[in-house]
């Protein structure tokens, strides 16, 4: 299993736009083999914050997943309204335990 995980921060008027395109893109993202759970949503108290997080089977379901149509619209959306930042990591191994 491998994690992708970080931030995407938009400017304050390019919100809807972006949450439009999140939604569409995790709603196709979902149908893809390999894919564990995915998620985009907006960071509490930072409006224009997004948090991502995917868990995908391996490292070829993920690069599939770049390779998709969804993907390149949603990456097209945010090239147009401009990204002020952007932090995504790859995590790779270890072992998914219950917290408690």
């Amino acid at each position: 299993m491998l994690i992708v995980t970080g931030t995407v921060e938009v400017s304050a008027d390019n919100v809807e736009t972006a949450t439009q395109a999140a939604q569409t893109m995790v709603a196709e993202t979902v149908k893809e083999p390999g894919f564990l759970i995915c998620e985009f949503s907006q960071v509490l108290g930072h409006a224009n914050l997004f948090r991502v997080y995917e868990e995908w089977e391996d490292q070829a379901a993920l690069e599939a997943h770049f390779a998709t149509p969804h993907m390149a619209e949603f990456g097209r959306v945010l090239g147009e309204i401009g990204v002020v930042s952007s932090e995504i990591y790859r995590v790779v191994g270890g072992e998914k335990q219950p917290l408690r």
